[in-house]
Formats: C-alpha cells, sequence, structure tokens
C-alpha cells in the first residue's frame, strides 16, 4: 500500500475539512477524489476510510462520503480541554525556555506566517501543529503530547478558509512569533494568557465570528 500517497491525501483533505474549505454536508466520492488528485483510487479510499476514523467524514449508501459537522459544544469543549492542557504547559516551559532551540521555533513560526499569507492551510496546519507539539515537549511529558495532539486532530476551523487576506489571520500567525518573544523573556503569565486567547480563536475567528476588541 502506497502509505505516503495516503499520508498526502489524508493530509490535505484534513486541511480543507478542518478550514471550511469542504463545508459539512458536502458529500464527496473516491472515484471523484482520485482523477482530482490523478492517483489511483486505493490510496484516496484508504486516507478517507482514516478520515472516517478521525470522525471527518461519514459513509453514505452509493454517494461516497459526507464531510461531518462538529457542534457549537463540541467545539467548546474542545477549547476548554485545549486550555486546560496547554495553558499550564507553556507556563512551564517559559519559565525555562531552552534558547538553543529558538532558531528552530523561528523558523516553524515563520513557516506559519508564510503558508498563512499564501492560504496554503495544508502547510499552514502542518507548521501550526509541530509548532504547538514542539512546545508542549519541552515539559518531557509524552502522554500530554499524545493528549494534545489527538485533541487538534479533532479541532474544526471551518470559518478559516474566509478569513483568506484577512488581518484576523495575519494577526492569528503573528501570535505565534509574539508567543516566542514572550517565552525568551521569561514572561510566563504572559505567556499563558496569550495561549488561552490564541486557543480562543477556535470559538471565534476560526469559527466565522468575530471576537472581543
Amino acid at each position: 500500500m502506497p502509505t505516503s500517497l495516503r499520508s498526502e491525501v489524508e493530509r490535505v483533505l484534513s486541511a480543507a475539512i478542518i478550514s471550511g474549505e469542504l463545508s459539512p454536508g458536502t458529500v464527496v466520492s473516491v472515484p471523484a477524489l482520485a482523477a482530482q488528485f490523478e492517483m489511483s483510487a486505493t490510496p484516496v479510499r484508504e486516507a478517507i476510510l482514516d478520515l472516517e476514523k478521525r470522525g471527518f467524514v461519514e459513509s453514505v449508501r452509493n454517494r461516497g462520503f459526507r464531510i461531518t459537522e462538529v457542534g457549537e459544544s463540541d467545539l467548546r469543549e474542545i477549547a476548554q480541554v485545549r486550555r486546560w492542557l496547554e495553558v499550564p504547559a507553556v507556563r512551564i516551559a517559559a519559565e525555562a525556555f531552552p534558547l538553543d532551540q529558538l532558531p528552530r521555533f523561528r523558523g516553524l513560526a515563520d513557516d506559519i506566517v508564510s503558508s498563512a499569507a499564501e492560504a496554503n492551510f495544508p502547510e499552514y496546519f502542518a507548521a501550526d501543529s509541530a509548532f504547538h507539539l514542539a512546545l508542549i515537549e519541552l515539559t518531557s511529558n509524552r502522554r500530554l503530547v499524545g493528549l494534545v495532539g489527538e485533541l487538534r486532530s479533532q479541532t474544526r476551523m471551518v470559518g478559516l478558509a474566509q478569513l483568506k487576506d484577512s488581518a484576523e489571520l495575519e494577526q492569528s500567525a503573528r501570535e505565534h512569533h509574539e508567543l516566542l518573544d514572550l517565552m525568551v523573556a521569561g514572561e510566563a503569565e504572559r505567556a499563558a494568557d496569550l495561549m488561552h486567547a490564541h486557543i480562543g480563536h477556535i470559538l471565534g475567528w476560526w469559527a466565522g465570528r468575530a471576537e472581543p476588541a
């Protein structure tokens, strides 16, 4: 089985679903997607089945797969649990941020900013996930990394695709550099506050809603 092809298809499709480019209720078929990706149906089918396990799609008899919806209560629960886990983790990491790793983090933050500017959502999500999970790794708690990774895989940002070229998307991307500035300065509480607000975009901008000024 061409695992690399399957992974690439899953990466692109999941980014389209998370960002809202493929909106909830849309029905997709394996043959159509295979034609779009210019590859055989096998890796596409395997990628779709992986997405079904993640709850991103559901099978529709004789039609294909429907993009599932994520309710308001689901988003609130995901944001709440991520805040419970990631905000304290950032506070801990900021108290002893390893300066020798700063170039690595700056590079990931640069990738987030550039991919946001290009509205390249597969690359945006890849860089964003790598950045956030790398921060959690600074706690040296593998289980915490796994939990946050799983929560991130369930997160939807269905209004993100509509934020192309917007000040909100630019600010959200820039917050990664701001977070690094605070952590390097040892501003643990301010870094934690920024992470709390950053995760809140799930319920605001990334859900297509205005946020408080």
